[in-house]
């Protein structure tokens, strides 16, 4: 019996010992495949790291959708992993920055193989799939925002957005004219390209402008334009980064992703699960409204001249403003705007750093003089929203993120700078700052040109 007893509670720690050890098929080998970079599990990583060097090396990279999926998320997640793990700018939107501007880099340098960038780029300009991104994202915010909060917010933003464009435009000038640069070439050449709203709907209508009023070739005064686009681009991305940095030491300064205290979304857009059960067919539902809510925009571009992406962002607020939608649809826009934010960023950063970000042109804008003042500029843009939105009770955070898009690449930059600062749902927000706000610039600063230049 004392035998008995003393061997009894030895057998069963053995029994839990030996349960515990885990074999390595299937249970090691599951484990394996809970290990991500990104999206990617770590043994399907490496077999399409094998996949896509065998292609490349044979010259046979196939041209379908399937292969281009697989390029843009194997290099994406590889580069946005790569900035999640460097010490200290991890914390400054690192993951984007990497996915931007290291692919942007290996194709000026010519180190990434042929075929991979003539199928990144052409699929990237055939497709144009940033625009249903960006699609996805604003029409699953605004289902998922209160809707009695939601026109408050589109009002008051335009408050520190113009406020802060227009300190910004003086502290940049001033900034700019004390480092010797001149006081008409900053506020032309440095200053309004940082707030024009990206290379498309910014920089190349505003060297258009120009060539006109000025005579001057349009592709020279396009070259001297574009390089503070871009770095103006860059520190909106790093600014954004410390904000969210910030944020989470004081959370009080910030929605996470909601710009007016009080506000609740009827669905969290900052839970990492989806929870309950949502029908697929739902989720496919959300997913068509979004295109068609983007394609009725295209046709509101034909028809009066509006971006396609702001006609499709007051049409998703009047759906929503009208309860036209479902809720089970809300939260298939929700899953969609999930989806989208979680697995397609990263990929399109990539697609956007080899098709759209031209590295010489980032580097020439590297002289200390532009630095200070694009940096400065930015900073001011941003600042004096964080001021304004707190004055106004919003959330100052936010606030100032939305300010950082006035200063971003158009499109592309919205989306890095907010993958940045963790808050994507603020989307909606940052295509007026981009849009309406880049244009506003844009046409003021060419009828001043043109009656007093």
């Amino acid at each position: 019996m004392h035998i008995t007893s003393q061997s009894a509670p030895h057998d069963e720690a053995q029994q839990q010992a030996s349960t515990k050890k885990e074999r390595f098929w299937p249970e090691g080998w599951w484990k394996l495949m809970e290990t991500r970079i990104g999206i990617i599990p770590l043994p399907v990583y490496a077999l399409l790291l094998v996949l896509i060097a065998g292609f490349a090396v044979t010259g046979k990279v196939p041209g379908e959708i399937s292969m281009a999926i697989a390029v843009l998320a194997f290099f994406g997640f590889t580069c946005a992993e790569i900035g999640k793990r460097m010490p200290l700018v991890r914390n400054i939107g690192a993951a984007a920055i990497f996915a931007t501007f290291i692919p942007s880099a290996l194709t000026y340098y010519h180190l990434l193989p042929k075929p991979i960038l003539h199928l990144t780029t052409e699929f990237t300009k055939q497709t144009n799939f940033l625009y249903l991104f960006i699609a996805s994202i604003i029409v699953g915010s605004i289902l998922s925002m209160d809707r009695r909060v939601l026109i408050q917010g589109f009002i008051k933003i335009f408050i520190p957005l113009a406020t802060g464009s227009i300190v910004a435009a003086i502290v940049g000038t001033l900034v700019g004219t004390a480092l010797g640069l001149g006081a008409r070439h900053t506020l032309l050449y440095i200053v309004v390209p940082i707030m024009a709203g990206g290379v498309g709907e910014g920089a190349i209508p505003l060297s258009i402008g120009y060539s006109e009023i000025m005579h001057l070739p349009q592709g020279e005064l396009f070259a001297q334009v574009l390089p503070p686009v871009m770095l103006g681009s860059l520190t909106a991305i790093v600014l954004s980064g410390v904000l969210d940095m910030v944020g989470r030491r004081y959370p009080h300064l910030t929605g996470k992703g909601r710009l007016q205290v009080g506000e609740q979304d009827e669905m969290d857009p900052v839970k990492e699960e989806i929870t309950g059960h949502i029908d697929v067919t739902h989720i496919a539902a959300a997913g068509i409204t979004a295109i068609t809510l983007y394609l009725l925009g295209l046709a509101c571009r034909d028809l009066f001249g509006l971006p396609a992406p702001v006609a499709m962002l007051f049409l998703a607020v009047l759906v929503k403003l009208a309860r036209a939608v479902s809720p089970q649809l809300q939260e298939g826009a929700f899953v969609v705007y999930k989806f989208f934010s979680t697995a397609v960023t990263y990929p399109l950063l990539f697609a956007i750093g080899v098709a759209m970000t031209p590295w010489d042109k980032l580097m020439a804008a590297f002289t200390l003089a532009n630095i200070v003042t694009i940096v400065v500029t930015v900073a001011t843009l941003m600042g004096t929203g964080f001021v304004v939105g707190r004055l106004l009770k919003m959330y100052p955070i936010d606030t100032a993120i939305v300010n950082a898009c006035h200063s971003g690449q158009g499109g592309t930059g919205d989306v890095a700078i907010l993958t940045a600062a963790n808050r994507m749902t603020l989307m909606p927000f940052a295509q007026i700052a981009t849009r309406i706000g880049g244009a506003i610039v844009v046409t003021l600063t060419l009828l001043i040109l043109a009656h007093f230049g």
